[in-house]
């Protein structure tokens, strides 16, 4: 993502999506909300205004299309993906990538790993 010279300034330091789209029950691709997204999703606002995060926007996300990888969620303006399980997960990305600035890279999906 290239910011050009006439650019305004980002109005959020880090938005954050989390997918919590849902498929119908036994589909094969399966689907983030069925993984406990939203109570993720959740957990990770409270805690980023525990933290103090300033400028920090935590939003829902349609399907992100990586559903058999998921809970899937997505940092801009850097646009690191991530899969986050547990709110550990989430304590690691808010703590390290948001908070910090850095990678939390056994959480990071690259663009090889699918679907």
């Amino acid at each position: 993502m290239t910011q050009l010279p006439d650019d305004p300034a980002p109005y959020y330091s880090a938005h954050v999506f989390v997918c919590t789209n849902e498929r119908p029950a036994g589909h094969p691709r399966g689907c983030c909300k069925a993984k406990d997204a939203e109570k993720l999703r959740n957990y990770m606002k409270v805690r980023a205004k525990e933290l103090g995060l300033e400028g920090v926007r935590i939003n829902n996300a349609g399907c992100l299309d990586r559903c058999e990888l998921g809970p899937t969620l997505v940092i801009y303006p850097e646009g690191i993906w991530y899969k986050a399980e547990t709110f550990a997960d989430i304590d690691a990305i808010l703590e390290q990538h948001v908070k910090a600035g850095g990678r939390v890279p056994g959480l990071m999906l690259r663009p090889e790993d699918g679907p």
